[in-house]
């Protein structure tokens, strides 16, 4: 009887899960015996850290004939119920049609999506740059500005939240209001955090570089404080101050794939299910978690994986294999990830390339800019359509990293 493995999701982690699970069947020459699905509404893969930027091409590549070559099918469909005792999952298919499939071991890898609390016009009017569809609404919006009054409101953008995501939107953000206002604009782009300093989410090593890079912009700053209300053409903050904008941008905080309170188990306050070291969900057999569904130890230091696209990498890689490992007879392959670095794009002052979980900062400006290019645009796109080709990229101990 033909062994079934069903991936959801065709993120960095779900894409190099289905990789990983292909070389591993391929290894011993089992592919007759196993049929690998990845699920997901189409066969793209979103370049989620690339959305806060300027210039949106070639954000989603397409991966089907990736997928075809390594011997993956694709369901169009996204996962909407697992059934864990069962070994069985429905699909809602793109035409409105729902499937059961059912499996031998199951990967779940749907990621996380933004953290959307009940601030009082958070969903009517602020903007965000969590998925591609987001950040092209933003992306119009700001091309539109030119062609409205000028006004404090339109010539003010409010960023909420100075996490990574938060910084890179906000350096970003004089490079394309010039782009909308002109070169000689007068704007305001102000960053409100409720961390006691803005910049503080990359340590205080970084946090001299960080404010350095937010002065350089222009940028104002409200450490401390939360967006409270948002409305058409004003945000209202926790201090009590109330700004005049038509461009609130929300950046504060992300949560696991809701599928994720399907599986049984134990989950973190962020969400994501607590597995042991080769993936495994702990209370549900036949279960996998990768990338921003893990709550994964990285190393023997008390260290945990953190939703990033650095750590879906090697997560998706370990999941596929261990998933289909399991059901061919080789050896399962422990989760270790102990380098940990971040580069993080900081607009005209060029980026910040730290390492350690201290974020030890080690290149600065434009050397760390070209890092961060590099990564960007050549590092984390998925493989090319050859099956040797991806599957020598594929290997569970293969970690890419400056």
């Amino acid at each position: 009887m033909t062994k079934k493995i069903i991936i959801a999701g065709c993120g960095f982690a779900g894409l190099w899960a289905a990789i990983s699970a292909a070389r591993a069947v391929s290894l011993t020459g089992d592919e007759e015996n196993v049929e690998i699905s990845i699920v997901s509404p189409t066969p793209n893969v979103t370049i989620r850290p690339r959305l806060y930027e300027a210039v949106l091409e070639n954000m989603n590549p397409a991966v089907g004939e990736l997928l075809a070559a390594i011997g993956v099918r694709h369901v169009c469909g996204l996962v909407e119920t697992i059934n864990a005792s069962a070994k069985t999952v429905i699909v809602a298919k793109n035409d409105g049609s729902r499937m059961t499939m059912d499996y031998d071991r199951f990967v779940l890898a749907t990621g996380s999506e933004l953290f959307r609390p009940a601030v009082p016009g958070l969903e009517e009017f602020a903007f965000d740059v969590d998925q591609l569809e987001a950040a092209e609404s933003l992306d119009l919006h700001l091309r539109k500005l030119g062609q409205r009054p000028a006004t404090a409101a339109r010539d003010t953008v409010v960023i909420a939240g100075g996490g990574l995501t938060g910084l890179e939107t906000a350096t970003e953000m004089p490079l394309r209001l010039r782009a909308a206002l002109g070169e000689s604009a007068r704007f305001r782009v102000v960053l409100a955090d409720a961390a006691d300093a803005v910049g503080l989410s990359m340590g205080e090593n970084a946090l001299p570089f960080v404010q350095e890079a937010l002065a350089l912009g222009g940028i104002e700053t409200r450490p401390g404080i939360q967006v409270t209300a948002i409305e058409a053409d004003r945000v209202t903050l926790s201090s009590g101050e109330s700004i005049d904008t038509n461009t609130v941008v929300w950046t504060a905080g992300m949560r696991a794939s809701p599928l994720t309170a399907q599986v049984p188990g134990k989950l973190d306050w962020l969400g994501r299910v607590i597995c042991d070291p080769f993936l495994r969900a702990s209370a549900a057999n036949g279960i996998f978690v990768t990338g921003d569904t893990a709550n994964a130890a990285t190393d023997d230091e008390g260290n945990f994986n953190v939703m990033s696209c650095q750590h879906a990498l090697s997560l998706g890689r370990v999941a596929g294999h261990n998933a289909a490992a399991e059901l061919v007879g080789l050896d399962l392959h422990p989760y270790c990830q102990p380098k940990y670095v971040t580069c993080l794009d900081l607009g005209d002052w060029g980026a910040l390339y730290a390492e350690g979980w201290d974020r030890q900062v080690q290149i600065t400006q434009a050397d760390a800019k070209k890092i961060k290019q590099e990564i960007n645009t050549v590092w984390i796109y998925p493989p090319v359509a050859d099956r040797d080709a991806a599957f020598a990229l594929a290997n569970p101990d293969f970690v890419i990293v400056p």
